[in-house]
C-alpha cells in the first residue's frame, strides 16, 4: 500500500427522518443565542420552520441566497447579520444557500448549522467559492466547514425531480474525482465507492417515485459521503471546468456538473483504470465503461445531456477552452487544448463521450 496522509473533519452529523426536530439542541451546542437563518426565496417555508424551531434563539430569515455566490450578496446578508447582533447562522438549502453562510464564516465569523434540502454536498468542506464580476474565486479554509450538519430527507421530498437527478450527479461526480485524486487515500476511495453506489440506487428511484422516503435517504448518505471525499481531497479536470463554465458564463451549478460526468471521465479514462473500473463497479455495471454508463445514467434520468440545453452559446466553447488552459489545474491526464476542445464540443452537442479522445 503507498504512503498517504488522512485527515478527518470535525464536523458533527445528525442523520435521520424527522432530523430537523433538533435543530434548537444543535444551535445551543454552539452556544449560539442569536441565530440568523439562511435560504433561497424558494426555501423561504423551510426555513421559517427552523426559524420557529430556534425559538427565542432565532432573530430572522435572510432570503436572498444565490447560485454561485455573489460577492454583493455576502456583503448584503453580512450587514444584516451585524445588524441583528446575529452569533451562528443556520444554512437552509442546497450549495447556493450553504456558499452564503460559507461567506458570512468568512465575513463575520459566525459558525454554521447546515440543513442540507438537495445533495450538493458543500456542507461537508471546507471549500467556499464566490463570484465577482463573472470570475468564481475558490479557496480552502476550515472557518467555513459547518460546524453540525443535519440531514433530514423529510426536506428533500418537494425537490423537483429534475434538480434531485442533477444534485445527486452533482455529488456523484465528486466520488468519482475522489477515486482518482492525486492527494486521495484508501479511506476516502471506500466513502467514494460507497457514495457512487447510494446515490446511483437512490436517484433511479427517486426519480421513478419522488415520495420514496428510502430512496431519498440513499440519496443524502450518498452525498454526504461525496462531500466527504471533496472536503478532503483534491478534485480535477471535471472540477475545474464546472467551476470555470458556471462562474463565467453563469450556468446552473448542478446542471453543468451533471453534464460534464461523462465527458471528463471519458478523458480520463485511460490516465486511471483503477478508478474508472471502480466507478463502473459501484454503477453495477462492471462491462460497461464508466463513462458510457453515466452518459447512460444522465439520460435515463432526465438530466439534460448538452450545455446549448442550460444556456452555453456555441462561440463560448472556445472561450471556455482558454480560460481553462490559462490557468492549469492538476488531472491524471495532462490539459490538451485539442482534446479539451473537442471534449467541450462533444458536451456542448450531448453527443456520447469518446474515449478514444
Amino acid at each position: 500500500m503507498h504512503e498517504f496522509v488522512y485527515t478527518a473533519q470535525s464536523a458533527r452529523v445528525v442523520f435521520g427522518t424527522g432530523a430537523l426536530r433538533h435543530l434548537e439542541a444543535e444551535v445551543e451546542q454552539l452556544s449560539g443565542s442569536r441565530v440568523l437563518v439562511l435560504s433561497t426565496p424558494n426555501q423561504r417555508p423551510i426555513a421559517e420552520l427552523a426559524l420557529q424551531l430556534l425559538g427565542a434563539r432565532g432573530v430572522g430569515v435572510y432570503d436572498q441566497a444565490k447560485m454561485h455566490v455573489p460577492v454583493a450578496t455576502v456583503r448584503d446578508a453580512a450587514e444584516v447579520a451585524r445588524r441583528l447582533s446575529a452569533d451562528c447562522t443556520v444554512a437552509i438549502g442546497g450549495g447556493s444557500t450553504t456558499g452564503l453562510a460559507k461567506g458570512l464564516a468568512l465575513e463575520c465569523g459566525l459558525p454554521i448549522v447546515a440543513v442540507p434540502t438537495t445533495y450538493a454536498g458543500s456542507e461537508m468542506t471546507p471549500i467556499y467559492g464566490m463570484t465577482e464580476g463573472g470570475i468564481k474565486t475558490t479557496g480552502k479554509d476550515v472557518r467555513v466547514l459547518p460546524r453540525s450538519v443535519i440531514y433530514d430527507p423529510d426536506l428533500s421530498a418537494g425537490l423537483p425531480t429534475a434538480l434531485a437527478a442533477a444534485s445527486g450527479l452533482n455529488a456523484m461526480a465528486h466520488a468519482a474525482e475522489g477515486l482518482y485524486a492525486r492527494d486521495g487515500n484508501p479511506i476516502m476511495g471506500l466513502l467514494a465507492e460507497e457514495s457512487i453506489r447510494a446515490l446511483a440506487r437512490g436517484l433511479r428511484r427517486v426519480v421513478a417515485q419522488p415520495l420514496d422516503s428510502l430512496a431519498r435517504s440513499d440519496c443524502l448518505y450518498g452525498a454526504w459521503l461525496a462531500g466527504t471525499v471533496l472536503g478532503n481531497v483534491g478534485m480535477a479536470l471535471h472540477h475545474k471546468l464546472c467551476h470555470t463554465l458556471g462562474g463565467t458564463f453563469n450556468l446552473p451549478h448542478a446542471q453543468t456538473h451533471a453534464i460534464i460526468l461523462p465527458y471528463a471521465m471519458a478523458y480520463n479514462s485511460a490516465a486511471a483504470p483503477q478508478a474508472m473500473d471502480r466507478i463502473a463497479r459501484a454503477l453495477g455495471d462492471s462491462q460497461t465503461p464508466a463513462a458510457t454508463s453515466l452518459y447512460k445514467l444522465v439520460g435515463d434520468l432526465g438530466v439534460p445531456c448538452a450545455l446549448r440545453d442550460i444556456g452555453l452559446q456555441s462561440h463560448q466553447v472556445d472561450q471556455a477552452v482558454d480560460l481553462v488552459m490559462a490557468q492549469p489545474y492538476w488531472n491524471p491526464r495532462p490539459m490538451q487544448r485539442d482534446a479539451l476542445s473537442a471534449l467541450l464540443q462533444a458536451a456542448y452537442e450531448g453527443t456520447p463521450p469518446d474515449l478514444s479522445v
